[in-house]
């Protein structure tokens, strides 16, 4: 299985992938011509928004020059025949979004085991990148979550990296979170006994089962401190 595991991977306005650190170029290396794609959403309720994204992931794909055999959505609507469409596709996607809530759309569909041994090429964006790893960090994200006592920062993953990533590190690094910095006062003293990879847009993790390498900008926070 090889992965890509990103932070932001489109250029929105641009309709097409971010070409940073090589990303398009091992793209084309890796995923077979006239693949079949299927894009795992983040919130199995949320159907218009899937679709929006679904939609804007495929563009951003074709333009500059993905062709894909089928292209195709897994959400609530057709989570029941999850294994079928699961088992055609060579590309996952894995979407964006709210960590804990597609989390939980994983534990659903048991997709850590319906991965299993595959041979896969996994794509994730941000929380889906997230969701790859062993033990997941939820990093608080909404309202509230940062004071309540039954919110779980720390999630049983995919497994398919050990790495725990934190992505758009750039436009979040200065956010504050319930009255308190989001990473000086939040993250770092979640981080003892831990290391939490950090990624840019226009940065990921890629790795093959043997080797895991970050193209582009990363910072380790680890033990209450960061460093490059």
């Amino acid at each position: 299985m090889k992965y890509f595991l990103t932070s932001n991977p489109l250029l929105t306005k641009d309709q097409k992938l971010n070409p940073s650190n090589e990303f398009v170029d091992n793209l084309k290396r890796d995923i077979p011509e006239m693949a079949n794609a299927l894009f795992i959403c983040s919130d199995p309720n949320s159907y218009g928004l899937t679709d929006k994204f679904s939609e804007e992931m495929k563009t951003c794909f074709f333009n500059p020059g993905f062709n894909f055999k089928k292209f195709k959505v897994l959400d609530n609507r057709n989570a029941k025949g999850k294994s079928e469409l699961i088992n055609e596709a060579e590309v996952v996607i894995l979407a964006g979004g709210h960590v804990p809530t597609q989390n939980q759309f994983f534990q659903q569909i048991n997709l850590k085991n319906e991965l299993k041994n595959s041979n896969k090429i996994i794509i994730g964006f941000s929380a889906g990148s997230m969701n790859c790893s062993e033990e997941v960090y939820a990093q608080p994200e909404l309202p509230g979550e940062s004071l309540s006592p039954n919110y779980k920062r720390f999630l049983k993953g995919l497994g398919i990296t050990k790495s725990q990533i934190l992505p758009h590190y750039n436009l979040v690094k200065n956010e504050y979170l319930d009255g308190k910095k989001l990473f000086e006062e939040i993250t770092y003293p979640d981080s003892f006994g831990r290391a939490f990879i950090t990624l840019n847009d226009g940065s990921y993790l890629y790795g093959d089962g043997q080797y895991e390498i970050v193209y582009g900008e990363s910072l380790i926070i680890s033990d209450g401190t960061i460093k490059k």
